[in-house]
């Protein structure tokens, strides 16, 4: 029989690095779940995502047990890796602060392509790049 869910928790934190210090300690505290044993099995989880920013859902139930799900890491976070700077710009239809090639964000499509809300590969090339879009990222192609 199905165990009894009382509660979804959505948390990001980053891969293999994950401590009871809040934002985790406290969200999963008010539920009664024991927290150290979800940041080891979190952090064993996630070790190859190491200091990526990932998000996670976290299933209770009502014997305070737990399950979770780590999902890809936003694609924000994926963008600013390729194009290699520390945030997206302020104003990204007048300044753009960095440049990531056409195959990088085929890449990153294809690795957050089970998370995005779209049908084929194209699409989600094309959620991609508005987001590099809105955050001042220019796409430019293997040529220029």
């Amino acid at each position: 029989m199905a165990k009894d869910v009382l509660v979804k928790i959505k948390l990001q934190a980053k891969g293999g690095q994950a401590t009871p210090a809040p934002p985790i300690g406290p969200a999963l505290g008010q539920h009664g779940v024991n927290i150290g044993q979800f940041v080891s099995q979190f952090n064993e989880r996630t070790k190859e995502l190491n200091g990526t920013v990932v998000p996670v859902v976290i299933s209770v139930y009502r014997d305070k047990s737990f399950s979770f799900e780590v999902k890809s890491p936003p694609a924000a976070v994926l963008l600013k890796q390729a194009a290699e700077i520390a945030k997206g710009s302020g104003v990204p239809n007048k300044e753009k602060v960095g440049k990531v090639t056409s195959e990088q964000v085929r890449k990153i499509a294809e690795t957050k392509f089970k998370d995005l809300n779209a049908y084929d590969l194209e699409q989600a090339g094309k959620i991609i790049e508005g987001t590099a879009r809105s955050m001042g990222i220019e796409i430019v192609s293997r040529e220029a």
